[in-house]
């Protein structure tokens, strides 16, 4: 498994891997030798509550690390958390890692699909019961996902910055962005220069707000150097597009809706969700857009909605800003408690 350079504030853990052979895609296509990366924090044999925890769109187990750790939101000495990477991220069974099926000869999987991958997953580990699952952007998607595919199996739900059907303005940053990863003559082999204008509109347009940006980046010099940090940063990466591409082709058709048994009906879906559920979202959010957390929220019988006061915009559901850190892992650490 390819796995990117450690970054600061990443926690360096064990890395486990579930077989999971032929797996069957809900559009009916196969994914041959089919297996999931995921790492433990703590121990799987304790009796401690199992934590769930989803990985963000193009992001690996680390996207939780900010809230994992002693006196955190998810301590290893209170609860034994386990982190999944989902389909299409490199680590996991990816269009870039296949060797039978390569590239964009890989099949097209949902959202839905990641959540029955983990779903086997954690069969093969023999837990049948969790305490909570956590996710963010992606993650917190996939979260809900979770509850309407398997309300019994949880307590609890935390999703930061979800969406229950894809708005359409995040269809329209994610197709712009495969536009311009594939206007590249050399994307395919993965030339660092594919990524270049991916980057302001992936990392910078969609992830902070326009104030913030005013604020970090006073002088157009000072845009051009943040633009090549960001470049630079991501270019070690070396994430593959074919795993963006697939992976934001899912998060563009999800809508919880469309599980079997909902009737195509999003709202419908979420009042089977039984889990106690805590949404968390920014006022402003340019990728994932606030008012469908805020919308999510409304339709979850035990739901309860925190507003992130922050102007990091998307990013405030992560390590980007300490403040945003220390807000959510005193609410989410209050929310897994009580």
């Amino acid at each position: 498994m390819r796995h990117p350079p450690l970054q600061k504030g990443w926690i360096d853990q064990t890395h486990h891997r579930v077989e999971l052979g032929d797996f069957q895609l809900e559009n009916g296509q196969t994914v041959h030798d089919a297996f999931l990366s995921y790492v433990v924090h703590g121990n799987l044999d304790s009796k401690k509550p199992v934590v769930l925890g989803l990985t963000a769109i193009a992001s690996t187990h680390h996207r939780l690390d900010f809230l994992t750790g002693s006196g955190l939101a998810i301590d290893p000495s209170r609860y034994t958390l386990i982190v999944i990477d989902a389909i299409g991220n490199g680590l996991s069974i990816s269009p870039s890692n296949s060797k039978r099926q390569h590239g964009m000869t890989f099949p097209k999987f949902s959202i839905r699909d990641m959540v029955h991958s983990q779903k086997k997953a954690l069969d093969q580990l023999k837990i049948n019961k969790l305490y909570a699952v956590i996710g963010a952007s992606m993650g917190g998607m996939q979260a809900l996902q979770w509850a309407v595919s398997y309300p019994s199996l949880m307590e609890r739900i935390v999703a930061m910055t979800p969406m229950a059907k894809t708005s359409a303005w995040a269809q329209i940053l994610n197709e712009t962005s495969r536009k311009i990863l594939m206007s590249h003559p050399r994307w395919q082999s993965n030339d660092p220069e594919c990524w270049n204008a991916w980057i302001p509109l992936m990392q910078m347009i969609n992830s902070r707000t326009p104030q913030l940006w005013d604020k970090q980046l006073p002088r157009f010099d000072d845009v051009k150097n943040e633009i090549q940090n960001k470049t630079n940063s991501w270019q070690m990466q070396e994430f593959s597009p074919f795993d963006w591409i697939y992976q934001s082709l899912a998060y563009d058709l999800h809508d919880v809706g469309q599980t079997t048994g909902m009737n195509l009906d999003t709202e419908f879906a979420l009042k089977q969700i039984k889990a106690q559920t805590l949404v968390l979202a920014p006022p402003l959010d340019l990728y994932n857009p606030a008012y469908c957390a805020r919308w999510a929220s409304q339709h979850i019988a035990d739901c309860r909605f925190i507003e992130i006061d922050s102007e990091w915009g998307h990013q405030s559901a992560s390590a980007a800003d300490n403040a945003c850190s220390v807000f959510l892992n005193n609410c989410i650490g209050q929310f897994l408690k009580n």
